[in-house]
């Protein structure tokens, strides 16, 4: 069986199976996917919103790494969606799956977030036992 050319590479001594392409082990094939994937989300944000490159991450650390909606999910498991004004085609932010769909739903309207805002601070069934 082949040695991970990568593994010789590296001075990595041990024998471990390069079953993939190149040939490679497990763990550098998973390597050279994640690269592959990187990039290939690199090129269809930079051709669909017209990023720059690199900007996605630039706006990902300008955010703290985290949904600028609910400030929860990280994009770890799930990359965070480019939040784009469809009218203008201007980028806004990053959200994850959840808030960039709320944000569609509500059709961007800001009124709509105010509303619920007010709802969610003074409930209506809060002035029904007041009364």
């Amino acid at each position: 069986m082949d040695l991970c050319k990568d593994c010789r590479t590296e001075g990595v001594m041990t024998n471990r199976p390069a079953p993939y392409p190149g040939p490679r082990c497990a763990t550098h094939h998973r390597q050279v996917v994640k690269r592959r994937n990187a990039a290939s989300h690199e090129r269809a944000v930079q051709a669909r919103y017209g990023l720059e490159e690199g900007d996605y991450m630039r706006l990902y650390w300008l955010q703290g790494a985290r949904c600028a909606g609910c400030q929860r999910s990280t994009g770890l498991i799930r990359r965070l969606a480019v939040d784009h004004n469809h009218a203008t085609g201007e980028v806004r932010g990053l959200l994850c799956k959840p808030c960039n769909r709320m944000v569609g739903w509500f059709r961007d309207d800001p009124a709509t977030f105010l509303r619920l805002a007010e709802y969610l601070t003074n409930p209506p069934a809060r002035r029904l036992r007041e009364a």
